[in-house]
């Protein structure tokens, strides 16, 4: 069950939900890609430097007609250890965004804002709806492209809330104020 869900108050209704857009998938599934393609850059100039400038960085004797496979499995250990940490790097990175996706949790109700974030520990963060001062829309060229942002919410006595970039943050706008007005 989600924590708005367990924590509304009886008179109190869902009015909104805040979503992550699919961009965010993309740009944590790069976290891998560029993990793949920095180990690939690695042992690729490791092996170049072998072949073709004659500096060994084998931790054994190799023949020169032998195949790049070979020339990576004789490649010191060293180097076979960076490569693999940043393909580990990349994975962690996806990893880490998508536990923070599945743990993020942005609503509004009929009284409040409510942004919960965090898989073993909480961090839960509301706002009364009649505390809210502003609410504004930040979105780059790719966000008003595929409709994504990021919420700035200026509360009394609260400070600002910025939200993770969320999908159609203009409609989350229009919630906070069909909010507001009821």
């Amino acid at each position: 069950m989600l924590y708005v869900q367990q924590s509304l108050a009886p008179d109190e209704e869902l009015i909104h939900m805040g979503e992550f857009h699919w961009w965010y998938n993309v740009q944590a599934a790069m976290g891998i890609v560029w993990g793949v393609f920095i180990c690939g850059l690695i042992l690729g100039m490791a092996v170049y430097i072998q072949k073709n400038l004659g500096i060994s960085l084998s931790s054994y004797r190799i023949s020169p007609d032998a195949s790049t496979l070979d020339y990576i499995r004789a490649l010191h250990p060293g180097i076979k250890l960076i490569a693999f940490l940043m393909f580990l790097m990349g994975l962690l990175r996806f990893a880490q965004m998508m536990v923070a996706k599945a743990t993020t949790e942005i609503a509004i109700t009929t009284s409040r804002l409510i942004y919960k974030r965090g898989l073993v520990a909480r961090a839960v963060g509301e706002i009364s709806i009649d505390r809210i001062e502003g609410v504004n829309v930040v979105q780059g060229i790719i966000g008003r492209i595929f409709d994504f942002g990021r919420i700035v919410i200026r509360g009394m006595g609260v400070g600002e809330m910025v939200l993770p970039p969320i999908e159609r943050p203009v409609v989350f706008r229009k919630a906070i104020e069909k909010a507001r007005t009821s």
